[in-house]
């Protein structure tokens, strides 16, 4: 595989821009591919895109010939759009991606999904875990916008890798709550994360989210290591943080809010703060393992 030129859709966001930043750092040329105006100093060149727009992504990622591309261009949450736009941005966007890399012989997608594609903190329901660690095959039941959208995509995924024209390496990144240093310091370290205060914590740092997040600089790294991976077909991983949210060994957090989940080969293992994700295959697949933590 020869990378030379990454395209990052949604470059002007958050996880965008430092994903730009970290891919240029590691020597890329790099390509912001995002809707209106540039909002970043980071990247090589910008092409102002509609990803609902099968042509307009097509000519976007051929225009300054990519090699892999980095999709992060997606409705972050399902409160301030209209459903179908939620599940339109999603979906069609990772579609529309999927099939111009395909067409253009691009080596690699790297797509956006989220804890969410497994049911999580925006649904009615409480999250449905049926064993831990959790992993990659664990069922997904969404029932909210933004967790079908989430789980149609690595759906949409799928089928693309199945195809036996298609010579894509694809990776959808099952982000949580991604965090910079300043938000894990307010939210966790400076906040009550005793066993006692977690039932009233936000749900996207509580039970429904498995107590996980994710250090900017890990998402960052996990994204690049995703985009040079050379396995075949379409593979997803957790891309959480290896502790939990909680100031509370793992057992206790476990035994308070998910009793009636199975206990898998590993979790006889957990005598800390462990993260009850298992990230076995992203090590094995990709080399990462995450660096960061907010109890640093």
């Amino acid at each position: 595989m020869t990378l030379d030129t990454i395209a990052v859709t949604g470059g002007n966001g958050k996880i965008g821009e430092a994903i730009l930043e970290h891919c240029s750092e590691h020597g890329y040329e790099t390509v912001n591919v995002s809707r209106g105006k540039r909002r970043e100093e980071v990247s090589d060149r910008y092409v102002t895109t509609d990803l609902l727009d099968a042509g307009e992504t097509y000519g976007a990622l051929a225009k300054y010939d990519a090699d892999a591309v980095i999709h992060m261009g997606t409705i972050p949450n399902p409160y301030r759009n209209a459903d179908h736009r939620v599940y339109e941005s999603n979906v069609l966007s990772a579609a529309h991606v999927l099939e111009a890399a395909d067409a253009l012989g691009l080596e690699s997608v790297v797509l956006p999904s989220s804890i969410n594609a497994i049911g999580s903190e925006h649904q009615e329901r409480p999250a449905d875990v049926r064993y831990l660690p959790v992993d990659e095959d664990h069922p997904r039941t969404p029932d909210d916008a933004y967790g079908i959208a989430k789980h149609a995509m690595e759906v949409t995924a799928d089928g693309f890798g199945r195809r036996p024209s298609c010579d894509l390496t694809i990776a959808s990144l099952r982000y949580p709550w991604v965090t910079t240093d300043e938000e894990m310091r307010e939210q966790f370290r400076e906040a009550d994360r005793s066993l006692d205060a977690l039932a009233d914590v936000h749900p996207a740092t509580g039970r429904e989210v498995l107590f996980s997040y994710l250090a900017v600089a890990d998402a960052t790294r996990i994204a690049r290591k995703a985009v040079e991976a050379e396995f075949e077909g379409h593979e997803a991983f957790w891309a959480v943080a290896g502790d939990t949210t909680a100031d509370a060994p793992t057992t206790e957090v476990v035994e308070a809010f998910y009793p009636d989940a199975e206990r898998r080969d590993g979790f006889e293992g957990f005598d800390g703060t462990e993260g009850i994700v298992d990230l076995s295959k992203a090590d094995a697949l990709l080399d990462w393992q995450p660096e960061h933590s907010w109890r640093d």
